[in-house]
């Protein structure tokens, strides 16, 4: 089948090249001349592990191909996905402008049967007004379908080949026919494919969002409780999660979540919900449980040196908002720096593929280490924002050899409360007691 993929962002990437690699012809259309002619020439623009590989195949056999004309991009295309960045605006919306100005393009372009596919995450209603730009101009056929991505950054490859379900929403036959026809590849071990009405896919991609957010928020909620309490959150979690009804994913707990969906899309469901006059209260709580969330280890940190940060130094390991990802969006790292250093400290950072995104953004607000012990050099004591698999199993001889103090303040719970006790740090984690 013949492919557009309109966007070449995490989503847009992904799907373009995972299309390719079920021996579809694929063509990425993006305004941004610079990127197009670096994946052109081979040169992928984001980390997503087991991406390259496919990126590099596809490439080579000429099955996976990029632009920055529209006209040509869509010109023998069967199918359009649209995957444009749809950004919080300043009331939480999410901005459609992206969107609507391609639709509108798409209107003078199409001559022949299209569909046209929403894998951007979109407001119940969206495929309307994607149908209704498309018609002011278009002289052809086309159907709108909503189809909802469930991908998960670090592991988008995975779920894009063997997605645990694909959402479609569509009320047309002719359109139903064309994404059964697509997707077929990708659930040939009977993962089903959902088929409904458009508004109902849009809502379930938000409702989705919204539930693992909710999970992460109460989990951390207990955290706070369980510190309070003397109990262990480990523990809880454990007791929880055994529970079939409830699952252990998603359970915890941490310096809050970020990214490019979570924040955004429990945001855009509130502001839908006002929009209908009807009040989440259950999702506003879990949005101020999740910014306080972020800055969990500051009062901590406060403590220790009895409120007074100016000229203490900090080694911050981790930066993107989860491992297995260069995506700095809304992570918490970010809000933690910002504090410390209005508070008068000054802060070295490592991680390891997302330093080049936070140097974009900072520029020399912070000391970037090439290695994780390099970035302890001088360092009053060590914060951890991101459990990347690197730092699960550290040499704590050398970070006692080379912090001034043997100090961490870990908002991952990577280690063992008990183990730090025995190899003499200060440990301070997420809802379980501080060891010494």
């Amino acid at each position: 089948m013949k492919i557009t993929v309109v966007g070449t962002g995490y989503v847009g990437l992904v799907t373009g090249t995972c299309f390719a690699e079920t021996g579809n012809n694929v063509i990425c259309v993006d305004i941004d001349v610079d990127k197009v002619n670096k994946l052109s020439n081979g040169q992928i623009t984001i980390y997503e592990p087991g991406l390259e590989k496919l990126f590099d195949r596809n490439l080579k056999e000429d099955r996976l191909h990029f632009t920055t004309n529209l006209a040509e991009g869509v010109k023998d295309a069967e199918v359009i996905f649209l995957a444009l960045p749809t950004p919080p605006g300043e009331d939480g919306s999410a901005d459609l402008s992206y969107i609507l100005r391609v639709a509108e393009d798409l209107g003078k372009i199409i001559t022949d049967y299209k569909v046209i596919i929403d894998k951007s995450t979109v407001p119940v209603g969206t495929a309307e007004k994607v149908y209704a730009k498309i018609a002011q101009n278009c002289k052809g056929e086309f159907d709108v379908v909503s189809n909802p991505e469930f991908l998960r950054e670090g592991v988008a490859v995975d779920d894009f080949m063997k997605p645990d379900r694909v959402v479609i929403g569509t009320r047309s036959e002719r359109a139903r026919k064309v994404m059964g026809e697509l997707f077929a590849p990708f659930v040939r071990q009977g993962n089903p494919i959902l088929f409904m009405d458009e508004k109902s896919a849009e809502l379930t991609k938000y409702a989705a969002n919204s539930f693992l957010a909710t999970k992460i928020s109460f989990m951390n909620e207990i955290a706070v409780l369980c510190e309070k309490l003397g109990a262990d959150v480990d523990m809880v979690r454990r007791g929880v999660g055994s529970d079939d009804r409830i699952g252990k994913r998603f359970l915890f707990p941490g310096i809050g979540y970020g990214g490019s969906c979570f924040p955004k899309d429990v945001q855009a469901l509130v502001k839908s919900s006002e929009d209908a006059d009807y009040e989440f209260k259950i999702l506003n709580a879990v949005m101020d449980v999740n910014e306080k969330q972020k800055l969990f280890l500051l009062p901590k940190i406060n403590s220790w040196f009895k409120n007074n940060l100016k000229g203490k130094h900090f080694a911050l390991w981790g930066l993107a908002f989860k491992p297995n990802t260069d995506d700095i969006r809304e992570a918490p790292a970010l809000y933690m720096i910002d504090a410390l250093v209005e508070a008068g400290a000054t802060v070295t950072v490592f991680d390891p593929e997302a330093m080049a995104n936070v140097e974009k953004l900072l520029g020399n607000k912070v000391t970037y280490a090439p290695h994780q012990y390099e970035c302890l050099n001088n360092a009053d004591a060590l914060i951890i924002a991101t459990e990347w698999s690197v730092f699960r199993t550290p040499d704590f001889d050398k970070i006692k050899a080379t912090l001034k103090n043997n100090l961490i303040f870990d908002g991952r719970n990577l280690f063992d409360v008990a183990r730090m006790q025995e190899l003499g740090f200060h440990y301070e984690s997420v809802g379980r007691s501080a060891t010494i």
